[in-house]
């Protein structure tokens, strides 16, 4: 099984991830939040303007956003999507309930 193949349900053939195509993109905008990260570290130590240190981390908390949401949907567009054409509804209720799961921890 090559590193991108990952185990499927019992039963079930293994799959790719949804995000494959998009690995190099979604590293480069992680790249980017890690400066970010450390510039709002920069801030604090330079003791700047709270609201300014407030605002980049809002800048922060939307880009880890949006990559979320990117893996989201690749996750319904494959792993979701996947699971409905198994015939198996156990599977796909499996599955249904990660998304509920994951949505319910990005939305605390």
């Amino acid at each position: 099984m090559s590193e991108s193949m990952t185990p499927g349900h019992a039963g079930h053939e293994t799959h790719q991830h949804g995000y494959q195509n998009d690995v190099q993109a979604l590293k480069n905008r992680l790249k980017r939040i890690e400066g970010q990260v450390r510039g709002v570290e920069r801030m604090v130590e330079e003791d700047a303007y709270c609201i300014d240190v407030i605002t980049q981390i809002s800048a922060v908390k939307a880009g880890l956003d949006r990559v979320a949401m990117l893996l989201l949907e690749d996750h319904l567009e494959h792993c979701v999507a996947d699971a409905a054409t198994t015939g198996d509804p156990e599977f796909t209720a499996v599955k249904i309930q990660e998304v509920t799961d994951v949505v319910k921890r990005l939305l605390k």
